[in-house]
């Protein structure tokens, strides 16, 4: 017979927070009580929910299932642990409270260890962007996790149930490791942002130089699944095509396109430092980072 899993309360009912309930629910786990600040934001995950699932804002909070899922902003951690630390708890039972901050170590949530409880962190590495698409991608995902050995042997369980992948990091190194994270998709997005912009400014309506450019933008993501960045780099600074990179930054000179501009400068020399390494020749790099440079 299947071993039943542990319950769950959900504290935050937000994209990621809605998204974790439904994945979780759908590989058997109970949701015991998804809780939010606001009571219109529960009603709207409750309607992605399947089954009753106890809807409450975080005051009327008074009894927790086996496992504590906080997914609010960083800044109502203080506050919900907190909170937590006040609620009375069977002292038989094991729980686990594990949140799912990328930048935050479990040692935000200390102060409940000294109330027996075991605390950690688990983060995917995933975006999402709205709550049903997000619990489809929440599955196979890779997650990173940190904390107590009871907190990441059942982090680990709940990974492995989402068919999922996990690693772990030292709890001083969240801040650079999610850094990295919004690196490779928020700022991949803010840079698309800025191509739409530059195409617009050609004269493209917006929407078409959205459509024109995914098929790029997908095809260097299959480059980059193949093969290292530095393999994958193609276009104007791999091949060291000084001319271009001068009609370009002729065509970034007005303060429209300041920041455009600062930004192909900028990440300009990082690809000048992957094409060197794919073997474009030292002069021709020097001769393009000092055009970036002016």
């Amino acid at each position: 017979m299947a071993k039943s899993k542990p319950s769950l309360t959900i504290i935050g009912a937000g994209r990621l927070g809605t998204a974790l309930a439904i994945a979780l629910s759908r590989v058997g786990y109970p949701i015991h009580s998804l809780v939010s600040r606001r009571r219109a934001r529960l009603k709207q995950a409750a309607a992605l929910l399947d089954g009753n699932v106890s809807l409450l804002v975080l005051k009327e909070l008074q009894q927790v299932g086996n496992i504590v899922l906080i997914t609010t902003p960083d800044d109502q951690l203080p506050s919900v642990t907190t909170h937590l630390g006040a609620l009375e708890i069977n002292r038989q039972q094991l729980h686990i409270a594990l949140h799912t901050s990328g930048a935050v170590s479990s040692k935000i949530l200390s102060p409940l260890s000294d109330r027996r409880w075991h605390v950690g962190s688990i983060h995917p590495l995933v975006s999402v962007s709205d709550s049903l698409s997000g619990a489809e991608s929440l599955q196979s995902a890779f997650w990173c996790l940190e904390g107590d050995r009871k907190a990441l042997q059942q982090a680990r369980r709940i990974v492995e149930d989402l068919r999922g992948n996990s690693f772990s990091i030292k709890s001083s190194a969240k801040p650079l490791y999610h850094a990295a994270a919004v690196m490779s998709s928020g700022n991949v997005v803010a840079l698309f942002d800025t191509a739409l912009d530059m195409l617009e400014r050609s004269g493209l309506k917006r929407d078409k130089a959205h459509k024109v450019l995914m098929p790029l933008l997908q095809s260097t993501l299959i480059n980059l699944r193949k093969s290292s960045p530095a393999k994958s780099l193609t276009g104007t600074f791999s091949r060291g095509d000084i001319a271009t990179v001068e009609r370009h930054l002729k065509a970034l000179a007005g303060r429209d396109v300041h920041d455009a501009r600062e930004l192909y400068r900028l990440l300009g020399r990082k690809s000048l430092l992957l094409a060197t390494e794919n073997g474009l020749h030292r002069a021709t790099a020097r001769k393009i980072a000092k055009l970036l440079q002016d």
